[in-house]
């Protein structure tokens, strides 16, 4: 590791702790030549996914424009940016194990509606109606009528009750 300050090459680690749940380890360190103290992350680097467009078209998938989105999706409304990254977090991760390579945009948008429902009804509504692409109006109130419904439809009633 190279040293921000002096740039020398040399350094101990202070301090090693797991960080972000256990995705990261930070490293404390300090400097041999000029005795600077720096923060470090080292975390696992995993293989490139790729996204099968609507269109076709093939990109690589970006985190960013994934939390882009969802904050978009947020934006006013009582979500910390917290919440907002713990969910892009559990996306991301969740993407990584279920596809090798390729990950088609339908998956990264059922994933996202779906968590978006169990955080927030209106960023729920917003994001589906750019997924979605709604046209009219019956577009938006359909999807808030799928709202009323109860999510857990495996759920059955005890007699009685």
């Amino acid at each position: 590791m190279r040293c921000p300050k002096c740039g020398c090459q040399e350094d101990k680690v202070i301090d090693s702790r797991a960080s972000r749940e256990g995705a990261a380890i930070r490293r404390r360190r300090e400097c041999v030549a000029c005795g600077h103290r720096y923060t470090t992350y080292e975390q696992i680097e995993r293989p490139r996914l790729m996204v099968s467009k609507r269109d076709g078209r093939r990109e690589e998938f970006d985190k960013e424009k994934l939390l882009r989105g969802i904050e978009k999706a947020c934006q006013k409304r009582p979500v910390s940016p917290e919440e907002i990254d713990t969910l892009t977090e559990g996306i991301v991760n969740d993407l990584a194990q279920a596809f090798d390579r390729e990950v088609p945009y339908a998956a990264i948008g059922l994933r996202v509606m779906e968590a978006l429902r169990t955080l927030d009804a209106v960023a729920y509504v917003r994001y589906a109606s750019v997924y979605r692409r709604f046209d009219e109006a019956t577009d938006f109130v359909q999807e808030v009528k799928k709202l009323e419904k109860p999510y857990d439809t495996l759920t059955a009633r005890l007699p009685g009750i």
